[in-house]
């Protein structure tokens, strides 16, 4: 698997682009602000059909435009698929696979695998539950189209209840509905809350071999799912915090407050740990899902590293770049100096100035 041409129009700051890359690495580099995380961006658009970003489709069309377009062709067994996005700022966007329209933005997830790897990703250990949530949804909506679906209905199950209980408050009558959508949350809350446990035993398999490796074999680490509530108490607690919920006004009890902890040698990183250790974390993390969607798709997906290496030790760069052989990757910064003193090897590189896009032959 991997992309191999991207083009754009009226996409972020872009106006048109058109990029070919290698099955390798594929360098962009220039100052901040350029415009180098909205190629990242457009090609992880392309897999998930949403923006890492987490941005609405109207904030991804140049200003001053009505709709963009985005064209992606992937290589998968061989076999040479295109993929059409068309962003539209008043409807919702349109998708096509080899020219025919999709109905589900569902039908897409599984043919193109992505692991983003950013600045943010480094503080996940420290950073809130919802960053947290937001890995496991993240990976488990590429790797899974159940997931995907679930947690979608989940949502919007999740958000017409708490209208609902914002509702009860001024009309008490209205609590005889509740039941209703009670019985959606249960239902999608329990397969989600099932399927994250189960992503995690697995990713715990891979992380504590990675983290003993990455800390010289000085540090043990394991991954402790951390469910608000379980699927077999959900329905209780809902009955529980019933009342609490309707004058709050919000759902008390579910997966939406789901989290996990890093624990290393009984100690959890969250609290206790040094930077050091967070963000060694963070990059044993980040590594096991690579390895982990190769376990469960049977081939290496694409990685992304957006402005990742400025930000780590010489160590960590240097175990970093190590593993990225056989991996189509992409590769975000604003110098170079990281891959000359590694003498790291380049397939493709890219100069970004002021939305221009310049393919270079070296290292200037």
């Amino acid at each position: 698997m991997f992309i191999k041409s991207l083009r754009l129009a009226d996409y972020r700051n872009y106006e048109t682009l058109s990029l070919d890359f290698s099955e390798g690495t594929n360098i962009f580099y220039g100052d901040n602000a350029q415009g180098k995380t909205n190629i990242l961006e457009a090609l992880y658009l392309i897999a998930t059909t949403k923006s890492h970003r987490g941005v609405f489709d109207k904030d991804l069309i140049r200003f001053g435009c009505q709709e963009g377009h985005v064209r992606c062709v992937v290589i998968k067994n061989g076999i040479d698929y295109q993929v059409d996005l068309h962003l539209r700022k008043s409807r919702a966007k349109g998708i096509a696979i080899n020219g025919q329209r999709i109905r589900r933005a569902s039908e897409l997830i599984g043919l193109l695998h992505i692991v983003f790897f950013s600045p943010e990703d480094l503080s996940i250990v420290k950073d809130g539950p919802s960053q947290r949530r937001r890995f496991m949804d993240m990976e488990l909506c590429q790797l899974d189209e159940s997931y995907l679906y679930d947690l979608n209905h989940y949502n919007k199950v999740l958000e017409q209840r708490n209208k609902l209980l914002r509702q009860i408050a001024d009309n008490p009558s209205l609590s005889m509905t509740l039941d209703v959508w009670n019985d959606q949350l249960l239902d999608y809350g329990k397969k989600i809350i099932r399927r994250r446990r189960v992503f995690l035993e697995d990713l715990n398999e891979i992380i504590r071999e990675m983290h003993e490796n990455l800390s010289g074999g000085r540090e043990h680490l394991s991954l402790c799912y951390e469910p608000n509530v379980s699927e077999d108490h959900f329905e209780e607690e809902l009955f529980r915090f019933r009342e609490r919920e309707k004058y709050i006004g919000s759902t008390a009890v579910g997966p939406h407050k789901d989290d996990f902890s890093f624990v290393c040698d009984e100690i959890d990183l969250r609290k206790f740990g040094s930077q050091g250790q967070q963000r060694t974390c963070a990059l044993s993390l980040k590594l096991s899902e690579l390895q982990l969607v190769k376990k469960m798709i049977g081939e290496e997906p694409v990685l992304m590293l957006d402005d990742v290496l400025s930000e780590l030790d010489t160590n960590r760069q240097n175990y970093l770049l190590n593993s990225l052989g056989g991996i189509q990757t992409f590769i975000t910064c604003t110098g170079l100096d990281e891959f000359v003193n590694h003498r790291f090897s380049i397939d493709r590189l890219y100069r970004i100035r002021e939305g221009q896009v310049v393919e270079t032959n070296g290292i200037s």
